[in-house]
């Protein structure tokens, strides 16, 4: 979720230079550094090269996926297991998966990861039980803001429409997560990533309208552009030359700092004249900082919950104070605008 909106400022804040950001930028570099050495290649995990792991997945599927054994399993399989698409195979690595842990744990040796992710306990059909929770939790809490904004911002607003264009753009998101953490298929992971990455796009798109485009509507269409074409070359890389989880971590990470650098600029600028000014910069300190949470990478507390669960679960309340900026820079915009006052 990428920050928000901006009020004006008068003409003695306009006038004077922008504060020193020194400190900012050194935090921002800091926040990619560690980031970009967490990017990791998850084609393939100690657990899945292991020769236990792949002699047992093919001893399964050779016994229990083809003739009468496999229109057996099909039979009793759960209608909602194969409505999401898990298969014969999926159930044999998913079972090996376990038999290798088991004797990774007999041997007092540290738990593996498999195909790129820690062995997590399935629930239902859900792969990622926590993960798929916390993901639903943020696009539930993004519904409701949502509503609470249309309901209270007059359409009026300058921002109105930018903001419930991201606010679908967040939502789509949400729900690719949701059922990325239901189901990895190379569809589902896709598509997560994708749309994360137009969310991370969409704020920069967000932040430009509201500090430059309100005044130079030029420039946000120019930014528009740009990011569309951004956001095209990106998702074409990954797609057609290499899905490489290294770039996307980089990239990603690169433009959620100029997000918060451009943010918390504005918000120090701000700070005298618009009382709601913390709200944003509370928020953008927020995610940027929670985003860490992904980096401490332990193997999952009862089999479900993980560093990533973790970092969602603690997303869903800043969507809350989020919205809260959000209403309360709308309001102010339209105030603004009302009484004629030249908007900054």
């Amino acid at each position: 979720m990428p920050l928000r909106s901006l009020p004006r400022a008068n003409s003695t804040t306009m006038a004077s230079p922008l504060p020193p950001c020194t400190a900012v930028i050194y935090s921002a570099l800091a926040i990619v550094a560690l980031l970009l050495l967490s990017a990791t290649a998850v084609n393939a995990s100690q657990g899945d090269k292991e020769p236990v792991y792949q002699d047992c997945v093919t001893q399964c599927v050779r016994t229990n996926c083809t003739g009468a054994r496999l229109r057996g399993f099909q039979s009793t399989q759960a209608p909602y297991m194969a409505l999401t698409g898990w298969t014969c195979r999926d159930d044999c690595r998913y079972q090996c998966m376990w038999q290798t842990v088991g004797l990774y744990q007999a041997e007092g040796y540290s738990i593996p990861q498999f195909h790129g992710k820690w062995p997590f306990a399935r629930f239902l059909c859900f792969e990622e039980p926590a993960s798929a929770l916390a993901s639903l939790l943020n696009g539930l809490a993004c519904l409701l803001m949502l509503l609470r904004y249309r309901s209270s911002v007059p359409r009026q607003s300058p921002m109105y429409y930018t903001i419930t264009a991201f606010s679908l753009v967040s939502l789509n998101a949400w729900f690719w997560s949701t059922v990325f953490h239901t189901r990895d298929t190379y569809l589902t992971e896709k598509m997560d990533y994708f749309c994360a990455s137009a969310v991370i796009l969409y704020s920069i798109y967000l932040c430009c309208v509201r500090t430059l485009g309100l005044k130079r509507p030029g420039v946000s269409s120019m930014v528009g552009v740009l990011l569309i074409l951004a956001f095209t070359s990106h998702v074409s890389y990954l797609t057609f030359v290499s899905f490489d989880y290294g770039y996307n971590m980089a990239a990603n990470a690169t433009i959620g700092i100029v997000n918060l650098l451009w943010w918390l600029c504005w918000c120090w600028q701000n700070r005298r004249t618009l009382p709601y000014w913390w709200k944003c910069g509370v928020v953008v300190v927020l995610l940027h900082g929670l985003a860490l949470l992904e980096l401490l990478d332990f193997p999952p507390l009862f089999w479900v919950l993980d560093a990533h669960a973790v970092w969602h679960l603690s997303t869903v309340p800043v969507h809350f104070l989020f919205y809260s900026f959000l209403i309360d820079d709308s309001l102010h915009l339209l105030n603004t605008e009302k009484t004629g006052v030249k908007l900054e």
